[in-house]
């Protein structure tokens, strides 16, 4: 069995992936015959990640540095989750593979700027690295009952699709936990989706709005837009609003003969997916469980292991980080100078 290292232990890390990793049988302790989840955060002493943990940390390996992270895990059979923000990847990445780690799930979006990214790709390809970047969504079951109404023909050819990702995001904005800008935060779910289903795009048009909170402004963290035209002719627009009151994740899919309006869940909290079809001769709704987190990592698990290989990783992560750096520069958001260095 893999083991676990978790790097990062912010939303992404402790709030996420150590819940799916306990539900997965990961961790436990080598009284259950299995190693247990090592953890280590670079912006926190161990006293301080075992506090934030409270009890949760009784059953884990609290480590206080990379190197000592290598110490309690083998790390030719290790996976990384790389939870750490976007503008913080390629050091620890760098790091942990100069002690043998190869297995990395990286969170999205894969790196903060394509200056980063090949920097990231170049490590891969020195190191043998083997990178996975996290897109749930594309183990979502919304996104595979959609995929299935495509596939099976009968509502025609794919013209469009519209991405709408609405919640409040005021007090981790105003705490910072390096996210640059709203297309940093949840539009990646959205072109994952948008890549897997339509193939192929580029970036014709984006914008952004600042976060205004009192008399604090936060550039580029209000919204966020853009437009792609795919290869195959179909177009996708993605809007992201993180000053809403109200959260949403709707994904609509305009096809020759008929709509599907679907609804991924707002929170780990309602694991719950809708499915709209919709045609002339009427409309079927159905409402599903889709916990796409949890069927991504036991996904990704499978790849590391060897038993399922995932051919399109880390390449699909990489077309991501490509449309959302063209989006940018488009909003006239600045780039980054030496990210994650």
């Amino acid at each position: 069995m893999l083991g676990t290292l978790v790097v990062g232990l912010g939303r992404s890390g402790a709030g996420l992936h150590l819940p799916v990793l306990r539900r997965l049988g990961q961790g436990g302790g080598r009284s259950f015959g299995r190693p247990p989840i090592t953890v280590y955060d670079p912006r926190l002493r161990t006293v301080e990640i075992t506090d934030l943990l409270g009890r949760e940390a009784a059953d884990l390996a609290v480590a206080h540095s990379p190197r000592h992270a290598a110490t309690l895990v083998d790390p030719a059979r290790t996976v990384v989750h790389l939870c750490t923000g976007p503008t913080a990847r390629l050091r620890p990445l760098t790091e942990l593979a100069e002690l043998g780690f190869r297995r990395f799930l990286v969170e999205k979006p894969l790196a903060a700027d394509e200056a980063e990214l090949r920097e990231v790709l170049r490590l891969r390809e020195r190191a043998g690295l083997d990178l996975v970047s996290v897109a749930q969504w594309r183990c979502s079951e919304l996104t595979g009952r959609i995929l299935g109404v495509l596939g099976g023909g009968r509502l025609g050819q794919l013209r469009s699709l519209r991405f709408t990702q609405t919640k409040p995001r005021f007090a981790r904005t105003l705490a910072g936990d390096d996210h640059p800008s709203a297309f940093d935060v949840e539009l990646p779910h959205s072109l994952a989706v948008a890549l897997l289903v339509a193939g192929r795009a580029e970036v014709v048009d984006a914008g952004c709005a600042d976060m205004l909170l009192g008399d604090a402004v936060f550039p580029g963290m209000g919204s966020a837009w853009l437009r792609l035209q795919h290869a195959n002719g179909a177009r996708t627009e993605i809007h992201t609003d993180l000053t809403s009151p109200v959260r949403e994740r709707r994904i609509t899919v305009e096809l020759a003969n008929g709509t599907l309006v679907g609804h991924y869940p707002v929170s780990r909290t309602d694991e719950y997916a809708q499915l709209s079809v919709r045609t002339r001769g009427g409309q079927v709704d159905s409402v599903f469980r889709d916990d796409s987190l949890t069927a991504f990592l036991a996904r990704a698990y499978r790849h590391f292991a060897g038993e399922e290989p995932m051919p399109d990783e880390p390449l699909a992560g990489a077309s991501v980080v490509a449309l959302i750096a063209e989006a940018k520069r488009r909003a006239g958001l600045p780039t980054p100078v030496g990210a994650g260095r």
